[in-house]
């Protein structure tokens, strides 16, 4: 019997990626912990498996070499498969795919969401009113602040098309700058440095590579301006913590909106301690509509492999 190991929490929540797979005959094992796997929970778990689905778990080297020799699919659930050791997959013929463009709208959604609460104090006014405490927090408006936008592929312009709808002023930064979205909404593209020290809100966009891990750090928190908010709904190393910890506690910056940590479920307990951050647990794909997407993409993509044909969705 082939059998399926399905890591991705919110996968079971679609009835239709669950009908696809069990119309196989598959044999499906669901993640038992409810949260992310680490490699060791990993290696216990894929040998004798036949494909996985996953989300942001530890599939590293030795988990893959692990499902050898039944292994023959690995299905991302999501669009950054940065957690995937892709080039140790395609060296031992294993097969990895995504889900592109399905969480796009639902990213940038959240990103506004959490822009907001930021800029009006929306979170910290409920705690306030659920404590008994008819307390109004003075915020501020959207309305002519400047958005940095770090990245400007799929999610970074869903943003800007949001925010150009508040009136704000924008600036980018990208590698790969997209002049004509730029000249449609009235992105300017800027130097890094230039958008740090320019920029009242800064949301991040960007995949975790080298160059960009690490990016917020101490010295370009000083850059930014005292009343500057960040705002990752990307990848959690894209922030030295620390430093952004630290930034908050002394009023170096004015706040954060984050949705996604260096390591999850959030456990360092300075962050539950902070003023001026909104939290949210990577929940930046998680609607209806994505999940359903981003599920019967992925149940296919098995299907297709583990039936001989060619992937929708390959990573090339």
């Amino acid at each position: 019997m082939i059998k399926i190991l399905v890591t991705a929490r919110s996968f079971a929540l679609c009835d239709e990626a669950k009908a696809i797979l069990e119309s196989q005959g598959y044999a499906i094992t669901w993640n038992p912990v409810g949260r992310p796997l680490k490699e060791q929970e990993l290696l216990e778990l894929i040998p004798g498996m036949d494909a996985l689905i996953t989300g942001t778990d530890e599939v590293t080297d030795k988990v893959i070499i692990a499902g050898l020799p039944t292994l023959k699919v690995i299905a991302k659930y999501g669009v950054g498969y940065d957690n995937i050791n892709v080039a140790i997959a395609k060296n031992h013929g294993v097969q990895v795919t995504f889900t592109p463009g399905v969480l796009t709208k639902a990213v940038a959604e959240l990103a506004m969401g959490l822009l907001l609460s930021t800029a009006r104090n929306i979170s910290a006014m409920d705690r306030l009113v659920r404590q008994g405490k008819w307390e109004r927090i003075t915020g501020t408006e959207l309305s002519g602040k400047t958005l940095g936008i770090v990245g400007t592929g799929n999610i970074g312009r869903e943003v800007a098309k949001r925010a150009a709808a508040f009136d704000m002023n924008m600036i980018a930064y990208d590698v790969w700058p997209n002049r004509d979205f730029a000249e449609q909404y009235g992105v300017r593209y800027v130097p890094l440095s230039e958008l740090f020290s320019q920029a009242d809100f800064i949301s991040l966009h960007t995949p975790s590579m080298p160059e960009t891990v690490g990016m917020i750090n101490s010295q370009s928190l000083q850059n930014m301006k005292k009343t500057a908010v960040i705002i990752n709904t990307a990848r959690g190393d894209l922030i030295v913590e620390d430093d952004l910890i630290k930034a908050l506690q002394e009023g170096v910056i004015a706040g954060a909106g984050l949705d996604t940590f260096a390591v999850e479920p959030l456990c360092d307990e300075r962050f539950l301690n902070l003023d001026h951050i909104v939290l949210t647990p990577h929940a930046g794909s998680n609607t209806r509509e994505a999940v359903a997407r981003m599920s019967v993409m992925a149940a296919s993509d098995v299907v297709a492999v583990l039936t001989g044909h060619p992937p929708h969705y390959p990573v090339r």
